[in-house]
């Protein structure tokens, strides 16, 4: 057609001939008819109807990178493509390039979605111009942000799944050794709590045997749990470090340090009373459907720094606690840096054990270094009993030494001797739980920070599988089980409540295993496990020296892990660091100024300790002394405070959607046309019809 002429007939030549030849060609023009046989899972996304390959497929395969480079074959040969609204042949030439949103609608679900992470793929087009396998896998979905690592710093590499969501190893043994490899990598979370509170609360070796039995076995019914009946993602449940620092400050507050009979049964029957009230309140909220009301205003700006400050949480007590005994917890955090860092790409028979095992094998060289310097009398002094006995203290010559021999000799522990071989932990253990206003408040609070946290590893997991994310509905059914789970801690009593660990993240990242099957054999096993007490007894000697200086890598693991989650928003943004930085600042600084209200109590407690004794004696003062109590208490927590300042100015301060790097979760509409999508997160048909709507 000639330039000039066009639809409109008044341009045209002539009038006569003009309405002619126009009233011709719209008889050549086929009405616009939609198919009504149409399948709807056809158009469940622009994608589809446009022929642009999405960078999330939401579905699991076992052979991720195979199903890619075929993908990619297959766009790059096909001549013509099907329009799903015509079902007319049409010439396929659009561009496939990852982020590009040139045609979608203003406003649609989709545009919200891509631009809400249009930060993570905003060079992958630049990538299209050097060719090769790796800009092909970016462009067809193959490619996670910020997880695979780049060679010679450049672009990362995608993450391939080993086994996905769905996946099963092909032999029973494959599948034990992967499922017992998720928790090997998280061994250091996993036990080594009770190391830290059952010495402050002066219970015996046998009882943190005991403790740490327990965990194990609440850690393998709760993840079983999760895996067929919350979010259903490969998340590991057990006794979160988010618990550890309330747990802490009710152990040295005053009304508890002075107890004298009982002191370890009493605190835990306290402590259980808390959790169990706790637990409760993070039930209505998954439940009820407020923790879906809730997500609309909780995002990474939110989340990053609320988990970061619970691992800065314990800076006060990481290395002063480790440095007791330096030539122990020095080694640990060498072997941990060098392992996880330097070796960290060794392959050894195909598996990259220094970067899976790195905990485990750091602790067993360095215990095992601990026991010949034991032996060979690195710690024996004249005239001071190895056994630790409190006449020691009476002994100016050994007062020095006794300090010593208690965190470093690896024979200071007697819970091999009194500990049974075969224990069944069972609830109520420790006795009936007391219920107070005072911790049951602080357990509140906790509670809400604890599902924030899971609310980000749900995020970054879901992507990390390459699962599509899952919507408010399967959020809030998750939070709701995490709830049940810290009510089965409460009543058997482990001294925490139970929660998705954030190092679940970093676990499947380096194992490539995303099993749910695997993770609920392993859960079998530490179930096994948690009945043998001599297992427990043998990790409740490790030196606490070396179990400080472990747990200084996994708090900053932790803090890392939490900083990551910026990676969704506009790092660059003034706002965003403005955020971060006050929150994460006055974080640190605002529980400071209550822990120094406690005069009596430097006398009293071990410098470590300091920081989690201000409930009993700090500036707030109402005279109601639960509630002043409780006060005190919560505002001497830095993930508390951290998080209170980052949800009121990430939701106050003025801020696009992609500035603000906005969580985008699933719609129920779209669970419904995605049978990949169902299959991941449903729950089974008979249960799911118990839970409400809501919350499947």
């Amino acid at each position: 057609m000639e330039s000039g002429s066009g639809l409109d007939p008044s341009k045209s030549k002539g009038g006569g001939n003009g309405e002619g030849k126009f009233g011709a060609f719209l008889k050549r023009v086929e009405p616009f008819l939609p198919r009504k046989d149409l399948n709807p899972i056809e158009l469940r996304s622009w994608a589809k109807k446009n022929g642009f390959v999405s960078d999330y497929t939401g579905e699991t395969s076992t052979k991720l990178g195979e199903s890619c480079s075929a993908q990619t074959d297959q766009v790059s040969s096909r001549e013509t493509d099907l329009d799903p609204i015509l079902g007319r042949s049409r010439r396929s030439d659009i561009e496939h390039v990852t982020g590009s949103d040139s045609a979608s609608k203003p406003g649609s679900v989709e545009e919200e979605e891509r631009g809400s992470n249009r930060n993570e793929d905003r060079n992958a087009a630049e990538t299209e111009n050097e060719g090769g396998k790796g800009s092909r896998d970016l462009e067809n979905g193959c490619y996670y942000p910020g997880g695979g690592e780049g060679e010679g710093g450049g672009w990362p590499k995608p993450i391939v799944m080993k086994y996905g969501l769905r996946d099963n190893p092909p032999a029973f043994v494959p599948l034990i050794y992967y499922g017992l490899q998720h928790y090997m990598s998280l061994a250091g979370s996993l036990v080594f709590i009770p190391l830290v509170i059952v010495p402050v609360m002066d219970g015996s070796d046998k009882d943190t045997a005991a403790v740490i039995s327990t965990m194990l076995l609440l850690t393998g019914i709760t993840t079983i749990l999760h895996c067929y009946f919350g979010t259903r993602l490969p998340l590991v449940q057990g006794s979160s470090f988010v618990y550890l620092a309330p747990a802490l400050v009710v152990i040295n507050s005053e009304e508890f340090r002075n107890l004298t009979e009982h002191k370890f049964r009493e605190i835990m029957r306290e402590l259980q009373g808390a959790i169990i009230i706790g637990s409760l309140f993070q039930c209505i909220l998954g439940s009820t459907g407020l923790m879906s009301l809730l997500l609309r205003f909780i995002n990474p700006v939110v989340v990053a720094p609320t988990v970061a400050a619970v691992g800065l949480a314990f800076f006060s007590y990481g290395f002063p606690q480790a440095g007791t005994c330096v030539e122990i917890s020095i080694p640990v955090i060498v072997l941990l840096l060098i392992f996880t860092l330097y070796l960290r790409g060794v392959s050894v028979f195909g598996h990259r054990i220094f970067r899976i095992y790195a905990v485990p094998l750091s602790v067993l060289i360095v215990w095992t270094y601990a026991f010949f310097l034991t032996v060979g009398g690195a710690y024996d002094y004249r005239g001071c009993n190895a056994d630790i006995p409190s006449s020691n203290i009476l002994i100016n010559e050994c007062k020095k030494h006794a300090y010593t021999m208690k965190h470093c000799r690896t024979d200071a522990s007697n819970a091999w001797a009194t500990s049974p071989w075969v224990r069944i932990p069972y609830p109520f253990q420790w006795g009936f739980p007391y219920f107070h206003m005072r911790t049951c408040i602080i357990m509140i609070f906790v509670s809400l920070v604890s599902s924030v946290d899971s609310v980000g590893t749900y995020h970054a997991t879901s992507m990390l599988v390459n699962a599509k994310r899952p919507t408010r509905g399967i959020v809030s059914r998750g939070v709701a089980l995490e709830g049940f789970c810290s009510l089965l801690a409460g009543i058997w009593g482990s001294g925490t409540g139970s929660t998705t660990l954030t190092e679940n993240i970093h676990t499947i990242n380096i194992t490539k295993v995303a099993s749910r099957r695997a993770l609920a054999v392993g859960a079998l096993f530490l179930i096994f496990f948690s009945f043998v007490g001599k297992l427990g007894a043998i990790l409740a000697s490790i030196p606490q020296a070396l179990a400080a200086s472990v747990l200084c890598f996994i708090w900053a693991l932790t803090v890392a892990l939490g900083l990551s989650n910026l990676r969704y928003t506009q790092t660059a943004s003034f706002r965003n660091i403005t955020i971060v930085g006050v929150s994460l600042f006055l974080g640190l600084s605002i529980p400071a100024y209550f822990q120094q209200y406690q005069p009596l109590s430097s006398l009293i407690l071990p410098s470590y300790y300091l920081s989690f004794g201000a409930a009993s004696s700090g500036p707030f003062q109402t005279g109601i002394m639960q509630l002043d109590f409780a006060m005190n208490a919560v505002m001497s927590l830095n993930m508390v405070v951290t998080f209170l300042l980052a949800f009121v100015l990430d939701n106050t301060v003025p801020g696009t959607k992609e500035e603000r790097g906005v969580y985008v979760w699933s719609r129920a509409e779209d669970m419904e046309l995605d049978p990949a999508m169902q299959a991941d997160y449903s729950l089974p048909k008979r249960v799911a019809q118990i839970f409400v709507c809501r919350c499947c």
